[in-house]
């Protein structure tokens, strides 16, 4: 009988143990898919975010043309509206990086979007071109919020998913632009120019209200005293060099206003980094950005940069040249922007591909791949240029290569510099494809101004500029494979603190 009580308590007590075991493995397994959902919703939010803010880029595209009849200005003065965006977004990317290492990166976002709505409505409501130029600086103070979701990522989401996520949030620098064309050209088409600031500001308020309910505050903080003397210097040096480069063309490259302000950004930014290397807590810490994997990555940010915008200057005006010049293909500007619209898309499509390069070969590998496919892509641009189609075709396999390549670059940031840094360098790491960018409009632009021919009563870029500029972006793409070939394919335990794993570059496979 004892025995019979002593395998009947045995029994039941193991019983008791197999179903405290099945319920640690539910909870566990229920606490997993509350993650991975928790994941899906932040990477999901913080995407939408960055599309919305690269919406801001290409939004008055279709109205430069129209800009001085509709606020009855000149041509000079109404392209403001675009330069005034350039600036705010080069200023003001770098302080928001170190403002959400300090006081959060959230909080710097939900920042972001209120200067984007405020931005929108004041354009929305103005009919002069002070108040719509005060308004597209607004919006482009709103740039720094990529950085920031990119920093986030790292902060929030596990090892395994990071690699992942940046490259879909890298993307979004792309796809907002790529889609935004055609649609802000449908737009200004058929509705009210203001109706274009309207959307842009409802957008705004429903990327902060997503941001608000779904994304978490990062943990992750760097407090200290915000660097006032280094934010004013690198402004000013930021914007005595970026009105050189986008103005020098309008203004004269020899012109005294040009060349003073060259001579002005030299010299404040040799002061800057003069202060900033005294500074206990620098806006820029440049000692980190000196070491060699940092200013390898961000020298090929800069001439990635500089390919992904020559595709965008040289391809609208190809397609919407007439057919008379020989050359052109006679499209629409709605067309026009249909036909970039792939490029967006599959930038989109390709994030995981990037991502398996990364994890597999490391994210060095992963830039030399895409900046490989850029410089085909213009290659093949430079020959194939006589169909509608043709152009579609280069301009998507550009797209992929951007797509790859802008996934590479903040995973080599991050595992460079120590975690409570990660917003400050990715926010240096898009200036750097910015002034890219600048590079790009200045240079094309005078390529496309200065080989030019006679039709009718204007003069137009000639078929050879064209090819010109496809070559130009293509060794653009090579000179990023260049440099980006000298990046350490690992970096020293002892350089950061510990990152994610899927930050990090494996050994190579032997």
């Amino acid at each position: 009988m004892c025995t019979v009580h002593i395998y009947c308590f045995l029994r039941t007590r193991s019983a008791h143990r197999t179903q405290e075991k099945r319920s640690v493995v539910t909870i566990a397994a229920d606490s997993a898919t509350r993650r991975t959902r928790s994941s899906t919703w932040i990477l999901a939010t913080l995407a939408f975010s960055g599309i919305v803010v690269s919406l801001m880029q290409t939004l008055v595209v279709p109205l430069i043309h129209i800009l001085p009849e509709l606020l009855n200005t000149s041509a000079s003065t109404a392209s403001w509206v675009i330069t005034s965006t350039l600036l705010a977004a080069a200023v003001v990317t770098p302080v928001s990086g170190r403002l959400g290492d300090m006081f959060g990166k959230r909080r710097m976002i939900l920042v972001s979007m209120a200067f984007l709505v405020a931005g929108s409505v004041v354009c929305a409501l103005s009919e002069t071109v002070p108040l719509v130029i005060i308004g597209r600086i607004l919006q482009g103070a709103a740039t720094g919020a990529i950085p920031l979701g990119i920093s986030i990522l790292r902060d929030e989401l596990p090892a395994e998913k990071v690699g992942g996520a940046i490259s879909v949030m890298s993307s979004t620098m792309g796809v907002g632009g790529a889609i935004g064309l055609p649609l802000a050209a449908a737009t200004a088409q058929n509705f009210n120019w203001h109706m274009l600031f309207w959307a842009s500001a409802v957008l705004g308020a429903l990327v902060a209200i997503a941001v608000a309910i779904l994304v978490p505050e990062s943990s992750v903080r760097n407090p200290g005293r915000f660097d006032y003397l280094g934010a004013v210097g690198l402004a000013a040096g930021l914007v005595s060099l970026l009105l050189a480069i986008t103005k020098g063309a309008e203004w004269g490259w020899t012109s005294a206003t040009t060349l003073g302000l060259l001579a002005a950004a030299l010299v404040v930014f040799l002061a800057w980094g003069f202060a900033e290397l005294r500074t206990a807590a620098p806006l820029v810490n440049l000692r980190v950005s000196a070491s060699r994997p940092i200013l390898l990555t961000n020298l090929a940010s800069v001439m990635t940069g500089f390919a992904m915008y020559a595709t965008s200057l040289t391809v609208p005006q190809l397609l919407q040249s007439p057919p008379e010049t020989g050359y052109g293909l006679g499209q629409s500007m709605v067309m026009a922007g249909l036909c970039m619209a792939p490029a967006g898309i599959v930038m989109m499509l390709l994030s995981p591909v990037s991502a398996r390069i990364t994890n597999r070969y490391g994210p060095r590998t992963t830039l030399m791949v895409g900046t490989v496919v850029i410089a085909v892509g213009y290659l093949i641009g430079a020959v194939l240029m006589n169909e509608v189609w043709q152009i579609a075709l280069v301009s998507t396999i550009i797209g992929a290569g951007i797509g790859v390549a802008y996934a590479a670059m903040p995973a080599l940031i991050m595992r460079s510099v120590p975690l409570h840094e990660t917003a400050a360098a990715n926010g240096l790491n898009s200036l750097m494809r910015m002034v890219g960018t600048s590079f790009a409009s200045a240079v094309m632009t005078v390529v496309l101004a200065n080989m030019t021919m006679s039709f009718g009563p204007a003069l137009v870029p000639t078929h050879r500029a064209f090819v010109v500029t496809f070559l130009i972006g293509a060794a653009a793409a090579l000179l990023a494979l260049l440099i980006a070939a000298f990046i350490p394919r690992r970096v020293p335990a002892s350089v950061v603190a510990p990152t994610p794993a899927a930050d990090l570059e494996p050994e190579p496979a032997r």
